[in-house]
């Protein structure tokens, strides 16, 4: 890695620059919100020496939650990096929220990094959501270990916690989720709750003391060796099945010691393949202590244990115009390819980019090409621009560490790139490149906003396109029909950090509106309809009279105009005139104020002045008979149906159901799919599942997801139709 002195970040705050991807690992941690993910980066932080203090969450202290609102709310809202150093390797540490809303942040999480560690909590257990990011890893066979932490909690119990993650992430091999080490208990206090003080290595059969602050390694005494025995010989049954030595288990059985070195190596190498899950336990150092208690061992495994970049398959790459390239792993000589995992904006700096660099080697002041694909449907548009490479920087909590160069592997944060967006690909501007995108979540709660006063309405689009080119989990649609400017988010939580962000970093203030679902008035029946405008009473007057006859066509006719008239009553000029009135009219609406679709209106008769008509009178003549056919027949509400698929486990299926009937919901079908998990699908009205994301989490436990597309209009119970009517009263 290159010379210690100018690699160690140390409290000089010496940025860490590696040298080759060999010496690189990239960890996220994942788990739910309030497991210990930020407290844990701390204590390896401190371990390693790249803080001389472990800050708290409860103090707005640590590292990784630099964000003001992350200090109010006491939680991270936001991916970030950590970079550390351990025995010459760089260690990058992404903490992630576990907050449900801030997924798009985990998912980038995922993308950036080699390995995953899953922060369980011993007092809380495994929740559903996690269950379904351990999917998602192994589904790209990504390698992953789990820490147990809060273990000094009252009712926190090592043995069972470790059960519990074996039945929960184990799946059809519960063998492959074991323990590397054992929780070292210290004196009962007067509770009755002894302390966790160390912990025993099963392969080592060491003892490894933290109460003094600093990891010390004693000898197992002769009564402690029983207790080891058992725990030690499953995990070597545990390494030698996953062994890619198939002679290991024969020798096993035989009555062979295996040696510690040929287990570790084993151990590493299905580690590293994704097909065994150590478990560990982890602890914030105490106050004065130098090390927190298992953050050691930790970083012995990540660094020898979890895969190097190499190891990483690259995502899919092709060039801009969609043929596939072929890109060697990792390769520090090969074309550029880099992908944008977070992008962030400074008040100082301006916009801020979090590079992973898949391929090549980056460096400061050099021309990169930044394409954008994939994402229209978010508000962001297909883009590809060169644009210049501002200064290279390691990011380490608020601080940025200037570095000289990024190779493959390895991830930078890169300043003055005014266009690119999170998901864009970096490359090289004479051979530009596409990656492509990983999978985001859709946001399916809408937040109606309006600027608060003049002032805010000259800043709010910038705002909201500087906050979306940060968020692609954040949609931003600016309704034709409701004429609402809406962001569509993850949930109240999300939506909230929106409002905040907006306020804070861009001095705009909103006020939220009710979101308005974009209904459509038709007819129920057929309808005559005379209009008559007449003024001539002095200078230049207005003459048109026009009859009409309107009838309901079926759904999705739009509104058809067809010309009946005869003798040439409406002169043939005026025509066309009638038509304009009339769509204007139905633009508009005849009861609610909401457009009027799937009519057909005929012109029958009518009568012209040879001076006194003209083009705008036979178009006003046109809508008042409109309005008057209107006035003659009841009128239907038509609401937007959306297509709903749910995807939940199978345990709530019952609840789910119930409540989309109780939303007005028609469920279409169900069918089971893989993990236990069953794809309802149902149309429900739009106006019923403003709230859904928010509801569905709750009713689940989190464990559901769901998609709705516009299916089609139809017609409102009459009941909701006229609550609907009197509110458009009301509000006139």
């Amino acid at each position: 890695m290159g010379d210690k002195a100018n690699t160690h970040p140390g409290a000089a705050g010496r940025a860490t620059a590696a040298d080759h991807p060999a010496s690189v690992r990239n960890v996220v941690l994942v788990g739910h919100s309030g497991s210990g993910k930020t407290t844990l980066v701390e204590a390896l932080a401190l371990t390693a020496g790249a803080v001389n203090r472990a800050g708290r969450v409860e103090d707005g202290g640590t590292v990784s939650d630099y964000d003001d609102i992350e200090h109010r709310q006491q939680r991270s809202v936001q991916l970030s990096l950590v970079p550390v150093e351990w025995d010459g390797i760089k260690v990058n540490l992404l903490d992630t929220p576990g907050y449900a809303d801030f997924v798009g942040e985990l998912r980038a999480g995922l993308r950036a990094a080699d390995a995953a560690l899953f922060v369980v909590s011993a007092s809380d257990g495994v929740d559903g959501s996690t269950r379904m990011v351990w999917e998602e890893c192994a589904a790209v066979g990504m390698p992953r270990a789990i820490v147990v932490t809060h273990l000094e909690a009252a009712r926190a119990d090592f043995e069972e916690m470790t059960r519990t993650c074996a039945e929960a992430f184990g799946g059809d091999d519960p063998d492959a989720v074991l323990p590397l080490y054992l929780p070292l208990h210290g004196p009962q206090g007067p509770d009755g709750h002894a302390p966790v003080t160390g912990l025993t290595g099963l392969l080592s059969q060491k003892l490894f003391d933290y109460s003094s602050g600093e990891r010390r390694e004693t000898e197992p005494g002769e009564d402690q060796l029983p207790e080891i025995e058992e725990a030690r010989n499953r995990l070597i049954e545990g390494i030698i099945s996953e062994s890619e030595d198939e002679t290991l288990m024969d020798r096993y059985l035989g009555g062979e010691q295996i040696d510690v070195k040929t287990l570790v190596d084993d151990l590493e190498r299905a580690v590293a393949r994704g097909v065994f899950h150590p478990v560990l336990a982890a602890a914030p150092a105490a106050e004065s202590a130098k090390q927190g208690l298992g953050t050691v061992e930790l970083l012995e495994l990540v660094t020898g244990g979890f895969p190097t970049p190499f190891e990483h398959p690259t995502p899919g790459v092709t060039t801009i115009d969609g043929k596939p390239r072929e890109i060697k792993p990792c390769d520090t000589a090969g074309p550029l390819v880099a992908e944008v995992v977070k992008t962030a904006s400074d008040p100082y700096v301006g916009r801020v980019s979090l590079v992973r660099v898949f391929s090549g080697t980056l460096r400061p002041d050099e021309t990169v090409h930044v394409s954008g694909h994939g994402l229209s449907d978010r508000g962001h548009e297909d883009h590809d621009v060169d644009e210049r490479v501002g200064a290279l920087s390691v990011p380490f909590g608020k601080q940025q560490r200037t570095v000289t160069h990024a190779i493959a592997g390895d991830l930078v944060c890169v300043a003055k790139l005014g266009r690119a967006e999170t998901g864009d690909t970096l490359s090289a501007k004479d051979d530009p490149l596409l990656m492509e995108p990983w999978q985001m979540p859709d946001p399916l709660l809408p937040l109606a906003i309006e600027a608060h006063s003049k002032a805010d309405e000259d800043k709010l689009s910038q705002g909201l396109s500087r906050l979306v080119a940060e968020d692609p989990t954040m949609r931003l649609e600016q309704n034709q029909d409701t004429h609402q400017v809406v962001l569509w988010c993850l949930g109240e939580a999300h939506a909230d950090v929106a409002l905040e962000r907006l306020r804070s970093r861009y001095g705009v203030q909103v006020d939220v509106v009710p979101h308005k679902v974009s209904l459509r008035e038709t007819f129920a029946g057929k309808a005559a309809g005379r209009g008559r405008h007449v003024k001539q009473s002095g200078g230049h007057g207005q003459f048109a009279i026009c009859e009409i006859e309107v009838e309901p066509l079926p759904g999705g006719s739009g509104i058809e105009f067809v010309d009946k008239v005869v003798g040439g009553a409406v002169p043939r000029q005026f025509i066309p005139s009638v038509e304009k009135g009339v769509r204007a009219q139905a633009a508009k609406g005849v009861a609610a104020g909401y457009p009027l679709i799937d009519v057909r209106v005929t012109l029958l008769d009518g009568k012209a002045h040879s001076v006194d008509s003209s083009d705008a009178a036979f178009q006003t003549a046109g809508a008042l008979a409109l309005r008057e056919a209107a006035a003659d027949v009841k009128i239907h509400l038509l609401e937007p149906v959306a297509e709903v698929s749910v995807l939940v486990g199978d345990d709530y299926v019952g609840a789910v159901m119930s409540d989309l009937s109780g939303r007005r919901g028609r469920v279409l079908g169900t069918e089971q799919t893989s993990g236990n998990r069953t794809l309802i699908r149902a149309e429900v009205p739009e106006i019923e599942i403003g709230r859904y994301a928010v509801d569905l989490r709750s009713l689940s436990h989190g464990t559901a997801r769901f998609n709705r597309s516009y299916a089609r209009h139809e017609p409102m119970p009459p009941q909701i139709a006229e609550r609907v009517r009197e509110e458009a009263r009301a509000a006139s």
